[in-house]
């Protein structure tokens, strides 16, 4: 008779526990027959916003200054293949993400000609990338980088940057964005050209500056500047 008191009761809390342990689950988080865990839709939501950062470019940090140049071959606007190694100044090189139709790139286009045009015979090699997806950008087309450079008398090359590996690579930003290297390649200085586009308002000429360093062989006095004007165009993510 013991024994079969003992087993009645047995069941009877077999079945208490059954109605309970679902609902202790759930309040936990966790389907019967699973661990408790994050919500499963929460998943999802943080790798779809991962992907969107990563296709959107968010995802690319800056160079970090004393870091190498990453090296790139990417096609100029006079038909040939122009390499980092190519390009390199005896003092160092200007690694300039900019483009053909953002306004702050056309505002600060003739800056950089006349930097161009007064540092490369002092050493320092310069070059012109468009990080731009011409795609999503029809202004950015490779015909239409060779008309401006030819009409604006760019003395430097001016490469298309078509997968966007450089600018990933840089961390560009926006256009225009600096990059300057030292004669062994590592990153001296990064940022804008000066503090305006309007340059009867220009009161720190950063880019400037850190040239005339560098070429003195004179530490850079601001290495880092933050870059300001229109957001690089990432090509979007095919579904």
């Amino acid at each position: 008779m013991r024994t079969r008191s003992c087993s009645s009761s047995t069941r009877t809390t077999l079945a208490a526990l059954a109605l309970v342990l679902p609902v202790a689950l759930l309040v936990l988080g966790a389907a019967p027959g699973t661990s408790p865990a994050a919500p499963p839709a929460a998943r999802p939501a943080a790798s779809a916003a991962a992907a969107a950062a990563t296709a959107a470019g968010i995802a690319h940090e800056e160079l970090a200054l004393g870091a190498r140049g990453p090296s790139f071959a990417l096609k100029g606007t006079d038909g040939e293949t122009h390499s980092l190694e190519s390009l390199k100044g005896a003092k160092g090189t200007a690694v300039i993400f900019t483009c053909n139709t953002c306004p702050f790139s056309q505002g600060y286009e003739a800056r950089l000609i006349a930097l161009a045009n007064e540092y490369r015979p002092k050493g320092i090699g310069f070059v012109a990338i468009n990080p731009n997806d011409a795609r999503s950008v029809p202004g950015e087309a490779f015909d239409l980088m060779v008309a401006r450079a030819k009409e604006k008398g760019y003395s430097f090359p001016y490469l298309a940057d078509e997968t966007q590996s450089a600018a990933a690579a840089y961390g560009a930003k926006v256009t225009p964005h600096v990059f300057l290297l030292d004669a062994v390649g590592t990153l001296v200085y990064r940022g804008r050209v000066d503090d305006s586009l309007e340059e009867g308002k220009v009161k720190a000429r950063d880019f400037k500056a850190a040239l005339d360093a560098l070429v003195a062989g004179q530490p850079i006095p601001v290495a880092a500047t933050k870059a300001f004007g229109c957001s690089v165009k990432w090509a979007k993510k095919s579904a």
